[in-house]
């Protein structure tokens, strides 16, 4: 088998993976349900992946890792603090929106797991921290936003909040826009954080 065909099948097997995951959840999911969904052999499976952990283990690596790096290229030069918060909160719920039932497999079944949850999106979520601290520092540094914050205490309120967005709305769902939900709430943010007169930015 090329490459190629070898990449694409695994591919097939990970799109197949979300599908089933977000269906029956990772516990009473099978790695036949999977092979079905994928259109494989069931023994097709273990030659891209040891178990079912391990095919969980790729779905979190390849989705987390493109969608932070997704994230990172809405943060460019020549745009207000503002405008980059504003967009990283947009493109959150973009991709929400847009997969939902990886969404839901990211949401979920991270917090079912405490062992994915320290060994894969800890360091996802670290980097994403550091994203949105980057812009929160920049912001205070410009004068744009107040001093007298944590920006890794916003940043972690801020990703709660994306968070439980997502969550509650592949929970529901989907009955309601979440795109508006997430400019709402990164408006809340940026009124307490705006620097309203001289003295706010000490």
């Amino acid at each position: 088998m090329s490459q190629r065909n070898r990449s694409d099948k695994r591919e097939r097997i990970l799109l197949a993976a979300v599908k089933v995951f977000a269906a029956k959840g990772f516990y009473c999911a099978r790695v036949s349900d999977v092979a079905r969904a994928a259109g494989v052999a069931d023994g097709t499976i273990y030659l891209y992946f040891s178990s079912k952990e391990e095919l969980l283990r790729g779905l979190f690596e390849e989705n987390l890792t493109r969608i932070i790096g997704q994230l990172q290229s809405l943060v460019v030069e020549g745009i207000s603090a503002e405008e980059k918060l504003e967009r990283l909160f947009e493109g959150y719920t973009q991709f929400t929106e847009n997969e939902p039932e990886l969404a839901e497999v990211l949401t979920v079944e991270l917090r079912e797991s405490g062992k994915f949850m320290n060994e894969f999106a800890a360091p996802l979520f670290g980097e994403f921290l550091r994203i949105v601290v980057d812009v929160l520092d920049a912001g205070q540094s410009a004068g744009e936003f107040r001093k007298d914050f944590s920006t890794r205490t916003i940043a972690r309120a801020m990703f709660g909040a994306l968070d439980e967005l997502a969550l509650s709305w592949v929970m529901s769902k989907r009955k309601w826009n979440l795109h508006q939900s997430g400019r709402e709430v990164v408006d809340v943010f940026l009124r307490g954080m705006r620097v309203t007169s001289p003295g706010d930015a000490d």
